[in-house]
């Protein structure tokens, strides 16, 4: 049996854990894609892969720790210069692609591998994903969007910044983006989950998709839902939810509690809402590895309309230096 998740709390007896028209101005990376090299042995896949690379040492204006952002390419960003790309952006970072950098050594989402095998398929548009790495002892800081008297926390405003005014624009200005929110997705889960549904009701003119998996709706005496409630008028958001039912029976109810407050404030089941109930599913990433594919193919099915397209190409080289880089905040994307 896996072992508890960190995020998941102690049973108590009386205690219920609870540019309207255009885009911005590209700065493009060079045709080829330098791959990125191993940190340590033993080599893994993505060494070699140039569709993937890794932003060491971002740091933001809002909160203290810098942390790295893992980014991942559609085999179409080149061969197709000229096409812009939706964009994912998932918490806890670390536990995407490559297990050498997992929470749980070598146990992953294997996030790449499911898009590409999914946009091979035809069953989702090609996107950008982005790993976004917790920082450890301040991940449950970051990933609380309210203060529990017990736990402390809060600070998920703060990480909003971060994503909303330092790295989204980041991305937006390096790479061919569809920038707008109806391209622009959030997910996480856990803690991870809790946060991005609740950045999601704050910012929806910036995230459009939310990936809300086995969220922590217990934090804070499922002050989660206050959050669903006080969101007036309701926004514009296509949201995933799901919940494995081997997570813990208060959980599952804190789900179901969550779905039930969604549609009553307008939501629609299979229309611009999802709720899934995994039967058997456990809290590890194995488990969220499993639906991604089905997440991943709610948020970004296939386009109806044409794929967007810039007017002409620019491209400049990725920074290999401090020298060279002129991103802000001194980050650099430099071999893993």
């Amino acid at each position: 049996m896996p072992a508890p998740h960190p995020d998941t709390p102690p049973i108590e007896p009386d205690f219920e854990p609870v540019q309207p028209n255009g885009y911005p101005e590209v700065i493009e990376t060079s045709g080829d894609f330098e791959p990125a090299q191993p940190p340590h042995p033993p080599p893994h896949e993505l060494d070699n892969n140039p569709r993937y690379r890794v932003l060491h040492g971002f740091s933001s204006r809002f909160l203290p720790d810098d942390r790295d952002i893992a980014i991942y390419f559609p085999e179409a960003y080149r061969t197709q210069p000229r096409r812009r790309f939706p964009v994912f952006y998932l918490n806890d970072g670390q536990n995407l692609f490559d297990g050498r950098t997992s929470y749980c050594t070598n146990r992953t989402w294997r996030a790449h591998t499911t898009a590409d095998e999914l946009t091979r398929a035809g069953l989702i548009e090609p996107l950008i994903l982005v790993g976004i790495a917790n920082t450890g002892v301040r991940r449950m800081a970051e990933y609380t969007p309210t203060r529990d008297f017990r736990r402390g926390g809060g600070e998920g405003s703060l990480y909003a910044k971060l994503l909303v005014k330092d790295l989204k624009p980041l991305i937006d200005r390096r790479f061919r983006t569809l920038a707008d929110c109806h391209n622009t997705a959030l997910g996480g889960s856990s803690l991870g989950g809790l946060i991005t549904l609740a950045i999601g009701l704050e910012h929806p003119s910036v995230f459009g998709k939310l990936a809300v998996m086995s969220p922590s709706v217990w934090w804070d005496n499922r002050s989660l839902l206050m959050l669903v409630n006080e969101a007036n008028p309701k926004p514009d958001l296509r949201i995933w939810l799901d919940m494995g039912t081997a997570e813990g029976l208060r959980h599952l109810r804190d789900a179901d509690l969550l779905h039930r407050r969604l549609v009553q404030r307008g939501w629609r089941d299979s229309v611009d809402l999802r709720y899934l109930r995994v039967p058997g599913a456990v809290h590890d990433e194995d488990a969220w590895a499993a639906r991604f594919g089905d997440v991943l193919r709610f948020l970004f099915p296939p386009p109806a309309q044409p794929y967007a397209f810039i007017s002409r190409p620019r491209a400049t080289s990725i920074p290999q230096n401090d020298h060279e880089d002129s991103i802000a905040n001194h980050a650099e994307i430099r071999d893993t």
